[in-house]
Order: C-alpha cells, then structure tokens, then sequence
C-alpha cells in the first residue's frame, strides 16, 4: 500500500466522498477537509504529499488557500480543481503556486494520472539533492558522509540514515512506526527502544558537535529535525 497521504480540500460532500474512496482504493492515505480553515489546521497538523484544492470554497478561496500556502514556505504539490475552463482562471491559479490544473467533470483516471505525475515530479527534485543540509549540519548522500560545522561526524550506516531520513523531512514529525519501517525494514513494533537508542547515539555524536540543538522529541509522537 502507498502510504503516501493526500489531502483534499473540496466542500462538495459528493464530490469529497468520491475522491476520498477513490484514492483510498488506489492506495493513498486520503483526507478531507470542506474549507481552506479546516485545511490550513490539518496541514500544521499533519504532514501530507500532496494538496487537492478546489479553488470555489466557502470563505477564503483555493486560491487564497494557495498563495497562504505558498508564503508559508511549503512546497507541498497543489492539483487545482474547477469548473472554471478559461485560460485567466488557469493562469491565477497556476501563478499562484498550483503545479497542475483539472476542470471538472473529469475522469477519475486522469486525476490519478496528475497526481502520480505530480508525485513524480516530487521525488525526482527530491533525489536531485544530493546533499542535505540543516543549520551548519551537512549530510553528502554521494560520498556518504556528515559533517557539523565542517567536522566530520563518525556514523554507522543506520545513524546515516536515520539522519537523512530526519532531514529529508526536516520540520515534519518522524513516527517510531516511520522510522522503524524506513530504517530497519520493520513494522511498529511497541516492545523495541531501537528507535530510541539510535536516537541517542545521533545525537551524541551531531548535537554534541556544537551549534543548536537540531534533533528533537515530540513526545508521544516521534522526532523531528529542525533549527530551534
């Protein structure tokens, strides 16, 4: 199954129902929210891949929706939806930080289409970084090597990637049940410390090295990268 999570923000039931199951039976973790206000706090909330956005909605609009988004620094792929077809309406959107466009009615097929396109699209820019950084944290995923403030950090395999697994999702809360899947090949396992021991020793060797501290506890929920 792709755990991959979406979120739609569409504030017709019927077309939000849908939606929600189609994507669900294609194997995507799908979400739904009927205004930019319930959107916005489900996005602080939650990390999500990529953002189904009907521009006509009650109170803000789609389209203001998206340009909240984009100022906000998220890079989060938008698929906008609408019945609108002229070229103005596809430019706003489109200037406005959405990546593709669908007007309805359309087929369901082609929705999935953009979106696993869009994916694509993600992950390609995503892979093209070959180096990770945070603060003067460093992580060169061709040489394999980490470095914090120019010193070289001493890490076994796991602890490299533990680490770019945190980076790649510098802001976002990492679960134990993530974690232990993309790291060790596992499934949550309540009775292990793995996750936390491994944490430990990250953080000996990358918080220890001097500067802020950029690995932290979220309690009962996981850890997270990010510059305090």
């Amino acid at each position: 199954m792709d755990t991959r999570r979406i979120l739609i923000v569409e504030d017709d039931d019927r077309i939000s129902r849908f939606l929600e199951k189609g994507l669900a039976d294609a194997g995507y973790r799908a979400t739904s929210c009927g205004d930019a206000e319930c959107a916005q706090r489900r996005l602080a909330a939650d990390p999500y891949d990529l953002l189904v956005l009907d521009l006509m909605l009650p109170g803000m609009t789609g389209i203001e929706l998206c340009r909240t988004i984009r100022g906000q620094g998220r890079d989060i792929p938008i698929l906008m939806l609408t019945a609108r077809d002229s070229v103005q309406d596809r430019v706003a959107g489109l200037r406005t930080g959405g990546d593709d466009y669908l007007t309805k009615p359309f087929a369901f097929d082609e929705l999935l289409a953009r979106i696993e396109a869009l994916l694509r699209r993600g992950a390609l820019r995503d892979e093209a970084g070959n180096v990770l950084e945070l603060d003067d944290l460093k992580l060169d995923l061709d040489a394999m090597q980490a470095t914090r403030g120019g010193r070289t950090l001493n890490l076994t395999p796991k602890e490299f990637r533990l680490l770019e697994l945190l980076l790649r999702n510098r802001g976002k809360v990492c679960t134990r049940a993530t974690i232990l899947e993309n790291v060790w090949n596992l499934q949550d396992d309540p009775s292990t410390n793995v996750v936390d021991v491994y944490i430990s020793h990250l953080r000996q060797k990358v918080d220890h090295a001097g500067g802020p501290l950029l690995i932290h506890t979220v309690r009962g929920f996981g850890y997270k990268a990010e510059r305090p």
